[in-house]
């Protein structure tokens, strides 16, 4: 009957719960919070004088907040862990999906009543949530309780995720190049051991007012040193991550810190609240030799960083290290970022990408720039479009990409647009001295979006170079024309192509996702100044990085839908914050590794292979995409990514070579990044693989249209077992078409049962079909059909799976 409830009881058993953790349960329908975290369900620990029948808390009372620190103590502990669970009133016409997650609390204030905001600490991330179907009776009766889920295991595999940022602040401390110096002799060569804590500026916790009867606490003493009662909310989480092979992912430090040794690259993680008022205090540790085991090292000194040193968001800080006895005796230099969640973003926690690959999507044909570089000193070897245009990558889609590569800045007003180079070359000549030329090269970042569309928008008959752009003075008129500055520098235009629309310079990003098919991934790769190991950098960048990236991201976000987004950077900060930022694409850390063919960068998570790695351990990003020089130097190096759970792409000048090309595939790389799509693709048709999952799932759609003439027929379907979940999905064709392909596990065919409510149905998917074979002419070109195989390296792989839509069916529909 519709509007009758059930009652279901939610129970989760979790391992590794660190203190003032807590579990919660979302999912689709407004009971459990709508997919917004905020407006989840809180589960409450169950104990051992309850664990029959638990007293469980009613989700409608809105008091959700528990400030018992000791629950652990006397909670029910199974095997690998304690139990959770909640009663909750669902509709029992419906389907529910659900996902459980664990955060911290954040009161506004401290107090109970306060309004709450949660920190997402790890939540589920299966591409098919869990799922109560529509018409399922309650789970539990007087005498039983349901068996636990246990977290983060859901369909047979495990998938879990670190979160993003919600309402919170990340600061990041960078420590490597001999980052610690003393300047007295005696601890020079002493092992020193670093611990960082935040400290709030503003006021005394009250709990600690209380533990010390009101007196004020000695500020010279280490916070180690002090027996003070943790805040119940929360304040700041402070972890650790070291770029070695066994310490690369974030971990709590320990009492006394870590051992700091000057050859190491060491990062502090803290997330805090209010930025605005804390403080980091760092504190130094010296064990002594004659020590008994189990005795506390000596505190040596401290530093404090204060928050106004932290406006921007990067920067170098060196700051005295003072001594017990307030002496100076050395000083810290460290790098920091500071990491701000998007600004008003409406987040939810429906699906995510962030760490999704299938395991068939391997050796992708990857489009440079489009169809490829097209200003290189070799005219031969350049792309005959002009790169990083519309027509580019468009052309490259029509040959066969899976996927297109680009790069996105901001004009000076803030527009993200499609350019490679940080400058741009323009000509100065007067009006009567054709021979006679300038060549000015000025910041992409110092001209507006209409400046620049002004540097190709206007035509000089009387001159053979191109576009000409008038500016007129007092005393002379002086014609001004754009080149890339390869030309510029040679004084030699190569293209006149720009009265067509798709072949104009400086696209929009919005414009380029919104004129790509939809069945085209995106490598979008995010352009930042970066510092030379000389100390120099590539560009003074005026933008502060927060807002730089916020701006691109948030138009992605907007525009991107559900095509297949890769984004990548050669600064591995910028991928450490887009994958804070934001928990749907995922991020690859563009690297050169070991070259002779660039400058060595200042950073080195950016200088070899396993160092990348550990960044993108560390930064809980999907992979990394490596120079192939350094591949092809030492090919060892593709198996150590995989085999640490990574996805490896490569890019650089040694791809564009069909024997390379296939010697990579072979390697197992995932995406090979090269020119000249249309020249060096083995195939004499090629076809995306997305393009190819597109047209399966329109099949699929088909034989479901078929249901009401052969109700309850076995259909075989080249899906995995985790599809079988969408057979109870909510009585939708768009439900059906979204989620008819795409999951994370990589299993074999299964079959497809057919919905029971197909009947009503059948009329809206044949409407919705019916057109679609004239819909996929316009995916790129016309397509060959190759059974029920996609052809990927020359070799027959099953049908592939993707994540999320199926984008090209959905766009026809």
């Amino acid at each position: 009957m519709r509007g009758s409830k059930r009652d279901w009881i939610f129970r989760i058993q979790v391992s590794n719960l660190e203190k003032n953790e807590v579990v919660y349960v979302v999912g689709n329908l407004p009971e459990l919070g709508a997919w917004n975290h905020n407006q989840a369900i809180l589960m409450s620990q169950e104990h051992n004088n309850r664990r029959e029948s638990p007293i469980l808390l009613d989700n409608s009372s809105g008091d959700f907040y528990s400030d018992d620190g000791d629950n652990a103590a006397d909670g029910i502990f199974e095997e690998d862990g304690q139990i959770f669970s909640q009663k909750v009133a669902l509709p029992i016409d419906a389907n529910i999906e659900f996902r459980y997650f664990i955060a911290v609390i954040c009161q506004s204030n401290g107090t109970k009543n306060s309004a709450k905001t949660l920190i997402i600490r790890r939540w589920e991330t299966h591409m098919t949530p869990r799922l109560i179907s529509r018409n399922t009776p309650s789970n539990f009766d007087s005498d039983t309780l349901p068996d636990p889920d246990k977290f983060g295991y859901h369909n047979n595999y495990s998938k879990i995720e670190r979160g993003w940022l919600t309402d919170e602040t990340v600061i990041q401390f960078k420590l490597f190049n001999n980052a610690i110096k003393f300047w007295k002799n005696r601890l020079q060569n002493k092992k020193v051991h670093i611990k960082m804590t935040p400290v709030n500026l503003v006021k005394h916790n009250s709990l600690e007012l209380q533990q010390f009867g009101g007196d004020c606490i000695d500020d010279s003493l280490s916070m180690d040193t002090q027996d003070i009662v943790d805040q119940p909310a929360f304040t700041s989480i402070t972890e650790i991550a070291v770029m070695n092979d066994e310490e690369a992912r974030f971990t709590f430090q320990e009492q006394f810190g870590r051992p700091y040794n000057e050859d190491e690259f060491l990062i502090f993680n803290v997330a805090v609240r209010y930025p605005e008022t804390i403080g980091y205090l760092v504190d130094y540790y010296v064990y002594s030799s004659r020590g008994f085991p189990g005795e506390p090292p000596n505190h040596i000194g401290f530093s404090y960083i204060l928050p106004c040193a932290l406006q921007p968001s990067v920067g170098l800080l060196t700051v005295p290290i003072t001594s017990t006895k307030h002496r100076p005796i050395g000083q810290l230099t460290v790098e920091y970022v500071v990491i701000k969640p998007i600004p008003d973003h409406p987040w939810d926690m429906n699906i995510s990408y962030a760490k999704h690959w299938e395991q068939r999507w391997s050796g992708l044909d990857v489009g440079h720039r489009g169809l490829g570089t097209s200003f290189k000193f070799e005219t031969k070897s350049c792309a005959n479009v002009r790169e990083n245009t519309v027509a580019s990558l468009k052309t490259a889609s029509y040959h066969g990409a899976d996927m297109v590569e680009f790069d996105v800045q901001l004009s000076k007003d803030f527009i993200p647009v499609i350019y490679h180079d940080f400058y741009v070359s323009i000509s100065m000549k007067r009006k009567k001295q054709i021979e006679a030329m300038d060549m000015l090269e000025i910041p992409v970042k110092d001209l507006t979006l209409e400046q620049l569309h002004l540097l190709k928008d206007y035509y000089y008959p009387e001159d053979s170079l191109g576009k000409v752009l008038y500016f007129v003075d007092k005393a002379e008129q002086v014609n001004r024309l754009v080149y890339h500055v390869a030309e510029g520098r040679e004084k030699n235009p190569r293209f006149f192509d720009e009265d067509l629309e798709d072949h104009q310079p400086f696209p929009t990003l919005q414009t380029v996702l919104q004129e790509l098919e939809q069945h085209v991934g995106c490598n979008i790769e995010i352009k930042w100044t970066m510092q030379l190991k000389d100390g120099t950098f590539e560009l003074n960048h005026p933008f502060d990085l927060n807002m730089y990236l916020d701006i691109i991201l948030k138009v992605v976000l907007e525009y991107g839908g559900d095509r297949k987004i890769v984004f990548s950077s050669f600064n591995p900060d910028i991928c450490a914050m887009i994958r804070l930022k934001q928990n749907k694409y995922p991020v690859v850390f563009l690297t050169q590794g070991i070259t002779s063919k660039y400058p060595t960068y200042h950073d080195p998570r950016c200088q070899t292979i396993p160092m990348a790695m550990r960044h993108a351990l560390a930064a809980d990003i999907l992979g990394i995409n490596v120079h192939t020089e350094d591949i092809l130097r030492d090919p060892s190096q593709v198996k150590l990514v995989k085999d640490a759970g990574l996805i490896i792409f490569c890019w650089g000048d040694d791809n564009n070579d069909k024997d390379t090309i296939q010697y990579l595939k072979k390697l197992g790389l995932h995406a090979i990044i090269y020119d000249k799509i249309d020249e060096y693709n083995a195939k004499e048709v090629k076809e995306s693989i997305f393009l190819v999952d597109a047209r399966e799932s329109q099949k699929e759609l088909i034989a479901l249209a078929q249901c009401s003439q052969t109700p309850q027929t076995q259909i075989s379907s080249p899906l995995n077992t985790e599809k079988d979940y969408y057979l109870n999905r909510p009585s939708t064709t768009t439900s059906l078409l979204k989620n008819s392909i795409g999951s994370d596990n990589m299993y074999s065919v299964s079959s497809l049962k057919l919905p029971t409510n197909c009947e009503e149905e059948s009329i809206e998917i044949n409407e919705m079909t019916k057109d679609f074979s004239a819909c996929a002419n316009t995916f790129g070109h016309s397509v060959k059909t190759n059974g029920i195989s996609g052809v990927m390296c020359g070799q027959s792989t099953p049908l592939p799976e993707f994540y999320g839509e199926d984008e090209a069916a959905k766009d026809c529909l």
